[in-house]
């Protein structure tokens, strides 16, 4: 028995927000001290350090749970699975259902469980529940479902990254211009396939790191709400993950049994295209070799960062011929990796 990925789905939003849709946001130091830059100089900056050159906003009458079940129709349409013979829906988000122009998110009920809702689901042996693992939730879920298919509790999961960041963004940070929305989903099943999950590592580190993404205030504090945003360290998050990420990819790569000449494709988060691109030249430089040219696939110039979604979208176009110059085929091995909030790491070992 071999357990693998058998469908993918995906939803992208359509509003696209460009980088000069930004020219207009006053943005602010962290202590609402003055930037010493023009706007248009911090927009170029920006785009010359990540590599964003536009993003996706949900539409307003969208939440994350209504991105999260277009995902999941598609993945499960691509599987050609009946929906009532799911044993897990898991859905990997960090902000709940946020709803446009509402200061609270909302997680009660879980979005697995509205999602199971809004694909109508019967069978109440189908167990939907959340998983908060910042940016790496949604590989922490296929490694969490491929627990319980091993362990012979699950035959069929369906896994979900689901995001809309453009609702907890400051306006006065430069970060804001990060984040986007999206969801990926895909099945996870048993099957006499060759290929699937080959071995799988993570890791949390807490004794310094636990804060380096957070909720805050406002730069704006001439702003008087009750109102808190996304946050991050930036500087201390890169200096980690360059450390980190590659050694934890080494470690799941050399558990696995497989060369690093036999890897196909590197899918990592989507997070800053210069960071993401030194991290796997320095997995590379392990094992005393140059990184592949286009072994790293990048979406984030034209989709942002969606966090939980960046993995299993990329994947998913990939896989539906929708990114120019890539492909995977069957029997290939890839590597899945993640960094991101917790601070978190984790990484699978695939084989298509």
């Amino acid at each position: 028995m071999n357990i693998k990925i058998t469908g993918t789905g995906s939803y992208i939003p359509h509003n696209i927000e460009k980088n000069e849709d930004f020219l207009n946001h006053k943005f602010l130091n962290r202590d609402g001290s003055t930037i010493n830059a023009p706007t248009e100089v911090i927009v170029k900056k920006f785009k010359a350090i990540t590599g964003i050159e536009e993003r996706r906003y949900a539409k307003n009458d969208l939440n994350t749970s209504d991105l999260a079940f277009f995902a999941a129709k598609k993945a499960i349409e691509n599987a050609k699975i009946n929906r009532e013979d799911i044993d897990y829906i898991i859905v990997a988000h960090n902000y709940g259902d946020l709803k446009d122009g509402n200061r609270q998110s909302d997680t009660v009920p879980s979005i697995a469980s509205r999602v199971k809702h809004l694909l109508k689901i019967k069978n109440p042996k189908c167990v939907g529940y959340d998983i908060l693992f910042g940016c790496p939730g949604w590989i922490e879920g296929i490694i969490q479902a491929n627990a319980f298919i091993k362990a012979g509790i699950a035959k069929k999961c369906l896994i979900i990254g689901a995001e809309t960041l453009s609702r907890i963004i400051d306006r006065h940070d430069r970060d804001s211009m990060i984040y986007s929305d999206g969801a990926g989903a895909t099945i996870l099943e048993a099957t006499d396939d060759e290929g699937g999950i080959i071995t799988h590592e993570t890791a949390t580190f807490t004794l310094d790191e636990a804060h380096f993404i957070y909720f805050g205030e406002s730069n704006n504090q001439d702003i008087d709400e009750d109102r808190r945003y996304i946050k991050m360290h930036g500087r201390k998050i890169y200096e980690f993950a360059l450390t980190n990420v590659p050694l934890a990819m080494k470690s799941c790569l050399d558990n696995s049994g497989v060369s690093i000449h036999d890897i196909k494709k590197i899918l990592i988060h989507q997070a800053n295209e210069k960071m993401d691109e030194a991290i796997v030249k320095r997995f590379y430089q392990l094992y005393n070799m140059e990184m592949p040219k286009g072994i790293m696939p990048m979406t984030i110039g034209e989709l942002g960062n969606s966090s939980v979604a960046t993995v299993p979208t990329l994947y998913d176009r990939i896989l539906k011929d929708k990114l120019q110059n890539q492909e995977i085929n069957k029997g290939d091995i890839i590597i899945f990796a993640s960094v991101g909030a917790g601070m978190n790491i984790n990484a699978i070992v695939y084989k298509h």
